[in-house]
C-alpha cells in the first residue's frame, strides 16, 4: 500500500506547536475511548463465555498468557516504530520516516508467520502444562479457542500496525475509529456465534475466538483505509525493498523491552495460575476475571500513554525539553486521577463487579477479597506506567523494562509463593501491591537519572542557543 503525496509537509506537525494541555487531550482522548471499548469487548467475551459454564470461562482465562504474548509482539513493535517515526518527523527527516514505516511492515509480516506456526504447534502442550489430563473439557475448549486466535492473528497484526502508524503522525481519531469498528463487530458477533443465534452455528467457546478474529480483521481494514486516505506524512516504499537492519535494530532497541515487558505478563499469569490452582481451583478463575476487570482501569491509562509517547518523541527530536516535561507532568496527574477512580470502584462494589461473570459461591468468596487487595496497587502502577512511557519515547526502552520486571515479575511470583505458605490464598493477593510499590520507587529513581542525563542537557543546549542568538 502506498500513500499518495510525495512532497514533505511544510507546516510543523501539531505535536511541536499545539499547547500541551490541548495536545494531550487531542491526542489521548480518542485513544482512551478506543482502549475503553477494547476493554469492554474483552470483558463481554468472558461474560458470554461464563454463561456456558465455569469450565468454559476457565478455558478462556487460561489462554491469557499466550494471547498476551501475541498482543505484546504487535504493540511492542508498534512502540519502537512510534518512537523512531515520531522522532524522525520531529527532525524533519521524512526519508527515514518512510523507511521506518516500510521496515515495520516487514517486521509485522514476519511476526505473523511465527505465530501461525506456534498456533499449530504449542497450544496443546501449553494447556496440558496448566490443566494436566484431568480436565479434558477445559483442555478441548481451550485448545480450540487459542488455536483459532493464533492461526488467524494476521488481523491483530494488521490492526496494530496501521493504528500505530496513524498515532505516530498524530492522527489518533482514525486509530480510535478502527478500534471502535473492531470492538463493535466483536461484541455483536459474540452472542451470535457462541449461542448460534439468527441461524448461525452454535460454536461455543470457539465462537468467541472467531468473533475476536473477525473484529480484528475489520479493525485492520478500517485502519489501513484511513492510513491510505488521510496519512500523507508517511509513504511506503516497497519497490526494490530490502530490509534495513539498522532501522529494524533501532525499532527493536525500544520495542523489544516493551515486548518483553508485556510478554512477562504471560509469565506472571502462567506462574500465578499454577500457584493458585494448588490452593483452590476457583482461585485461578478469579485471577483471570481480575485481569479482565482491571483492564477497565488500566486501558484508559494505556490509551493516554499511546497519545503522549509520540508527543514526547516528536519534541525530543525537535529539541523542545519543556514540552517533554510538561507532557510527563500532565500524564502523571491524569493517570493518578483515573487510577483513584478505579481504586474506589474495586473497594466499594467488588461483588457487583464479579457478578457479571455468573460467579460461583467460591468465586465470590475469594474474589471479593482479591479485588479489594489488588486495587491497592492501582495508583502506584499508574505513575510507573506513565514514567515508563517517557523512557520509551526518549529512546530508553531498557529503563521501562527494568521498571516492569520489578513491578510484575521478579518479586511477584516469589512473594506469591511465600505469602501463600504464610497465609494461604488471601495472602497471595498482596504480592501485586507490594511489587507495584517497589516498581514505583525504581521508576522515580530512573526518571531522576534520565532527567539529569538527557532532559537537563536539552535545556542547557537550548540556553546556549538563546545566548548565541542574543549575542548576534
Amino acid at each position: 500500500m502506498s500513500n499518495q503525496q510525495s512532497s514533505a509537509p511544510i507546516q510543523e506537525n501539531k505535536m511541536g506547536t499545539m499547547p500541551i494541555g490541548k495536545l494531550v487531550f487531542n491526542m489521548s482522548l480518542p485513544m482512551m475511548v478506543s482502549m475503553m471499548v477494547q476493554a469492554l469487548y474483552n470483558i463481554v467475551d468472558s461474560i458470554f463465555v461464563a454463561k456456558l459454564s465455569e469450565n468454559a470461562l476457565t478455558a478462556v482465562s487460561l489462554a491469557f498468557p499466550l494471547q498476551t504474548l501475541l498482543i505484546a509482539v504487535g504493540t511492542g513493535t508498534g512502540v519502537g516504530m512510534n518512537a523512531l517515526l515520531s522522532k524522525s518527523l520531529g527532525e524533519k527527516d521524512f526519508k527515514k520516516a518512510n523507511k521506518t514505516a516500510t521496515n515495520a511492515a516487514f517486521i509485522y509480516a514476519v511476526s505473523y508467520i511465527v505465530f501461525l506456526i506456534l498456533g499449530f504447534t504449542v497450544v496443546k502442550p501449553f494447556y496440558r502444562s496448566q490443566v494436566g489430563s484431568a480436565d479434558a473439557e477445559i483442555m478441548t475448549m481451550g485448545v480450540d479457542y487459542l488455536s483459532t486466535v493464533m492461526i488467524f492473528s494476521f488481523g491483530i497484526f494488521t490492526q496494530v500496525f496501521f493504528e500505530r502508524l496513524l498515532t505516530s503522525t498524530g492522527r489518533t481519531i482514525f486509530s480510535m475509529t478502527s478500534q471502535l469498528s473492531g470492538a463493535v463487530t466483536n461484541i455483536i458477533l459474540d452472542p451470535i456465534l457462541i449461542f448460534g443465534m439468527f441461524g448461525a452455528p452454535k460454536m461455543g467457546v470457539t465462537g468467541a475466538a472467531v468473533a475476536t478474529v473477525i473484529g480484528q480483521c475489520v479493525a485492520g481494514l478500517v485502519a489501513g483505509t484511513c492510513n491510505h486516505k488521510f496519512n500523507h506524512e508517511v509513504r511506503f516504499q516497497f519497490k526494490g525493498f530490502k530490509p534495513d537492519f539498522k532501522i529494524i535494530g533501532t525499532i527493536y532497541a525500544v520495542g523489544i523491552p516493551s515486548i518483553i515487558m508485556s510478554a512477562l505478563v504471560s509469565v506472571l499469569t502462567f506462574g500465578m495460575n499454577i500457584i493458585l490452582k494448588a490452593y483452590e481451583p476457583a482461585a485461578a478463575t478469579v485471577f483471570g476475571v481480575y485481569f479482565k476487570l482491571q483492564s477497565f482501569v488500566y486501558m484508559p491509562v494505556f490509551g493516554m500513554n499511546n497519545g503522549i509517547v509520540p508527543i514526547i518523541a516528536y519534541n525530543y527530536g525537535a529539541g523542545k525539553p519543556k514540552r517533554i516535561t510538561d507532557t510527563l507532568k500532565l500524564g502523571v496527574i491524569c493517570s493518578v486521577a483515573i487510577m483513584t477512580v478505579g481504586l474506589l470502584l474495586f473497594q466499594l462494589i467488588p461483588v457487583q463487579l464479579l457478578g457479571m461473570f455468573a460467579p460461583t459461591d467460591d468465586m465470590i468468596r475469594l474474589g471479593e477479597t482479591a479485588l479489594r487487595i489488588f486495587s491497592v496497587s492501582f495508583v502506584f502502577a499508574g505513575v510507573s506506567i506513565v514514567l515508563s512511557s517517557g523512557f520509551q519515547a526518549l529512546g530508553n526502552g531498557f529503563y521501562s523494562m527494568i521498571v516492569f520486571i520489578v513491578r510484575l515479575i521478579v518479586p511477584t511470583l516469589p512473594f506469591a509463593w511465600l505469602f501463600g505458605i504464610i497465609g494461604g490464598v488471601d495472602c497471595i493477593w498482596w504480592s501485586l501491591p507490594v511489587s507495584d510499590l517497589l516498581g514505583l520507587i525504581v521508576a522515580i529513581l530512573l526518571m531522576r537519572r534520565i532527567y539529569k542525563n538527557v532532559i537537563s542537557k536539552m535545556y542547557d543546549k537550548q540556553d546556549e542557543s538563546s545566548a548565541q542568538v542574543q549575542q548576534a
